[in-house]
């Protein structure tokens, strides 16, 4: 009775392993069946195939509603290598266009990845050539073509917002299990920053195919194939027009111009030069265009709009007078005299009538006021030394974001510097140092430096009296037909919106005054604002800088202008930034042949 105990424990146990055992096979069978990209030979020798159907990314749309981004056919083709057998090499490489090195080359990675599994052998062949391909991959077993989109730019503008998609790094696939070898990704701009909404959901077809390569039909009816779900669109505050007007007028020039919204925050330009055609990131020239572009000395790759740094110059003077008004330290009628070009410790760029009040020191651009309206702030007496009042100092100047990013959705920029009290403290001393030591600060020269994103926000602030909204580059985003508006804080500065008064009353006499440093360019049409800066430049010419606003009242743009080497500020930094603001707000420009004048200038001979 015992032994017979025992047998039938020892038969359960037996039965046990074996249904274990047997599942295990046919969790594997349907492993490698259904889930696994492999080939498997099924029992009439027809072939599984597994294609990833990719899902259309979203579309981009500017503000006015143009299309920016969309989507065309191209091809990928596949290869599992422990299929591809007694096929003729160089017969191949001419049908697809590459040599025998690029072959063996190709075919090598792809078997390093894996022998049976499919992998991209060439990626983003064309619809054109696809079709003269397909028609003979039956000669070639183990290669077949899968669809996916490739990227378009009806318009060549906006490369660096935009940016580029590229295949997927192991890292990318490492952090991310969504996807796999071949995928491809959001590399920079709005792609990136984006790449969630934009990408959509990969479904899956799987096929049968037989010995000779062709299709068969789908397999089990294709109750395990997916569909794909496209991506969300996209609609961007560039206006894609002004965008493409500003690339022209800075062609053959290095710099930036940043145009906002100021009652929004929203961007509507955000223009690098040199740039290029995102059209040369696309399909299969990609890679060959993004290293010539690369090694390009002008480096067109380079967003000088968010990344590049300059000291502010002249155009800081408009941050100092409401920071020096809301301290009390003057007021808008307070005087001071200018000895000119041979003015110490500071020098003016020109001479002009003495003394001149704070309004009129905006107008005429004077250095040695601004000096002392520094002066009088670091040596405030109610604060208890000169470390004490440039923190003071140095937090209003951080309250219009200067010295830290912005954190929306440009997912590349730089904080530009507002030196810490601890700089000065390790240069010069702890207690050594006295408003004169930091004098340069005064003009926006020295260590404080901007990018031209800041420059423009600086300009939103003014002509917001106070506040701004974070520089974005998109409005909505799409969801099922429906957009969704995105939605900003509203941020504000430590000044109080009167004193900023002044500062648009002196900006407004740049234009319009009869020594403003922009009145060459005034416009019966338009009432605007503006500011001009010189920044000095160790390595060549000086920069032209100039910011502005317009209208006076409930002003519809901000705009930021900065050209590398190009001397005074009134040279080529205000007539561009004239020209942006009446493209957007009228269209047209009273004076076309200023037009012509920086659409022909060409600064590029001077790098």
């Amino acid at each position: 009775m015992i032994e017979n105990k025992a047998y039938e424990g020892r038969k359960i146990v037996i039965i046990g392993i074996i249904i274990v055992i047997g599942m295990i096979f046919a969790a594997r069978l349907f492993y490698i069946q259904v889930i696994n990209d492999k080939y498997v030979l099924s029992a009439n020798n027809n072939v599984l195939r597994y294609i990833t159907q990719y899902p259309a990314r979203g579309l981009v749309y500017d503000r006015t509603g143009k299309l920016m981004v969309f989507n065309e056919a191209a091809y990928d083709l596949m290869v599992v290598p422990k299929l591809v057998k007694n096929i003729d090499t160089l017969q191949f490489c001419r049908l697809i266009g590459i040599d025998k090195e690029a072959f063996i080359k190709k075919m090598k990675k792809a078997r390093n990845y894996s022998p049976y599994k499919a992998s991209i052998f060439e990626e983003q062949i064309s619809k054109e050539h696809y079709g003269y391909i397909e028609e003979k991959l039956f000669k070639y077993p183990g290669f077949w073509v899968q669809p996916r989109t490739l990227r378009k730019y009806p318009i060549p503008a906006a490369a660096h917002s935009l940016g580029y998609i590229g295949e997927v790094s192991p890292m990318e696939i490492e952090a991310n299990p969504y996807y796999a070898i071949g995928d491809y990704i959001g590399k920079s701009g709005i792609e990136k920053a984006y790449e969630t909404e934009l990408r959509g959901k990969k479904g899956l077809k799987i096929s049968m195919v037989d010995v000779f390569n062709r299709e068969k039909g789908s397999y089990q009816n294709g109750i395990y194939d997916t569909l794909p779900l496209a991506g969300n669109d996209l609609y961007v505050s560039l206006d894609v027009e002004l965008q493409a007007y500003g690339e022209k007028l800075m062609q053959n020039k290095k710099g930036s111009i940043v145009a906002i919204e100021p009652s929004t925050g929203e961007i509507l330009a955000l223009i690098s030069s040199p740039t290029y055609d995102p059209n040369l990131l696309i399909g299969r020239i990609r890679s060959k265009n993004y290293n010539e572009l690369y090694a390009d000395s002008l480096k067109p790759l380079f967003n000088r709009a968010l990344l590049a740094m300059y000291p502010p110059g002249s155009t800081f003077k408009t941050v100092e007078a409401p920071i020096a008004l809301q301290e009390g330290v003057v007021t808008p009628a307070t005087t001071f005299s200018c000895g000119g070009v041979t003015a110490s410790p500071i020098k003016c760029s020109h001479n002009h009538y003495s003394p001149l009040n704070l309004i009129e020191a905006i107008e005429q651009s004077c250095n040695p006021y601004y000096w002392n309206v520094f002066r009088k702030i670091i040596e405030n007496k109610k604060y208890a030394n000169t470390r004490e009042a440039y923190i003071n100092w140095k937090s209003y100047v951080n309250s219009f974001n200067l010295g830290m990013t912005f954190n929306t959705d440009l997912n590349i920029e730089r904080s530009g510097n507002v030196p810490a009290p601890e700089y000065y403290d390790k240069y010069f001393g702890k207690g050594q140092w006295r408003s004169m030591t930091i004098r340069s600060l005064s003009i926006g020269q020295g260590e404080l430096l901007v990018t031209p994103l800041q420059l423009c926000n600086v300009v939103a602030i003014i002509a917001n009296r106070g506040y701004y909204y974070p520089p974005h580059l998109v409005r909505a985003v799409s969801r099922n037909k429906v957009r969704e508006v995105k939605e900003y804080e509203k941020k504000f500065t430590k000044v109080e919106p009167g004193n900023f008064e002044p500062v648009v009353e002196g900006m407004y006499l740049a234009y319009n005054g009869s020594h403003g440093t922009a009145r060459r360019y005034k416009m019966d049409s338009i009432v605007m604002c503006g500011k001009t800066g010189t920044v000095q430049n160790p390595h060549g010419e000086n920069h032209s800088l100039f910011i502005a606003f317009a209208p006076r009242d409930n002003p519809r743009i901000a705009i930021a202008v900065v050209v590398e080497n190009a001397g005074y500020g009134s040279a080529y930094g205000t007539p561009i930034a004239t020209l942006m603001m009446a493209k957007y707000l009228l269209r047209e420009f009273e004076r076309p042949t200023y037009e012509e004048e920086m659409f022909n200038a060409s600064l590029i001979s001077r790098y």
